[in-house]
């Protein structure tokens, strides 16, 4: 009898780990941000990134390289099934707005998915692969950011001038490295949980003319950085705030597939 059970028990397994080994499904749709690294057998085309994040409501959303974009999904076992979908209305060059047409269309296109070691594949009815993601890490360590507004030390918070660009890549070796607009800088930094703290930056020594008030940015965006205590990922976007919760900067995740 105990042998009957055990051998029960071991056929039960089996199956289990068969129906997990072919749906692939090692990690939760819903739970990742997801970047595309193929899209019809190729690349996405370089400084463009396109993403996609499924929520647990059942809309999906994220960038499609020049737009955002976002519109309901529902799924069932292996099946999905995505769109219509809405976006913004901005003109970027020719070649983007095509790419950014061929990815919502694979979307749409989509039949069903797989996700494993990461990896999130769409593919038709007819089994043809459409379009491939790899999750983002939400880590702080290892990524780079662009900033997109900071706290000029007057009690507000200002967007980065037109025409200059502000960045913050936080290194696996505890260093925080950028252009804070004219100058790179550099400083050290150590998170606790969502607790963080950056220590004073260096900087080098250009002294750059225009456009007006860059200099003044540059300062009030490293005096700001020493102030931030809290830090919060949320997608492609971060914030930091102090200890009393006013807000340092705005971050928008950079990435290149």
């Amino acid at each position: 009898m105990l042998k009957t059970i055990m051998l029960a028990l071991a056929f039960l397994a089996v199956l289990v780990f068969s129906a997990c080994s072919s749906t692939g499904q090692s990690q939760s749709l819903t739970e990742q941000i997801w970047m595309l690294t193929e899209l019809g057998g190729k690349a996405p085309l370089l400084e463009t990134t396109i993403t996609a994040e499924f929520s647990p409501d059942g809309s999906v959303s994220g960038s499609s390289g020049c737009n955002r974009y976002s519109g309901p999904y529902t799924v069932d076992g292996n099946n999905i099934d995505m769109g219509p979908f809405a976006s913004t209305l901005m003109a970027c060059p020719d070649l983007l707005m095509a790419q950014e047409a061929l990815y919502l269309k694979a979307l749409e296109t989509g039949s069903t998915y797989q996700i494993s070691d990461d990896e999130l594949t769409i593919k038709d009815q007819n089994s043809n692969t459409l379009a491939v993601f790899t999750a983002l890490d939400q880590n702080l360590m290892g990524t780079s950011w662009n900033v997109i507004a900071y706290n000029n030390g007057k009690g507000a918070v200002t967007s980065v001038i037109i025409d200059t660009e502000i960045t913050a890549l936080f290194g696996e070796d505890g260093q925080l490295t950028g252009s804070a607009g004219c100058n790179d800088y550099f400083a050290t930094y150590e998170t606790d949980g969502d607790n963080i703290t950056i220590g004073p930056a260096g900087t080098t020594r250009m002294a750059c003319q225009e456009p007006e008030g860059i200099m003044e940015q540059e300062q009030a965006y490293l005096a700001a950085l020493q102030t931030a205590a809290t830090y919060k990922i949320t997608g492609m976007d971060m914030e930091m705030r102090t200890a009393d919760g006013a807000k340092v900067a705005s971050f928008q995740r950079a990435l290149t597939p």
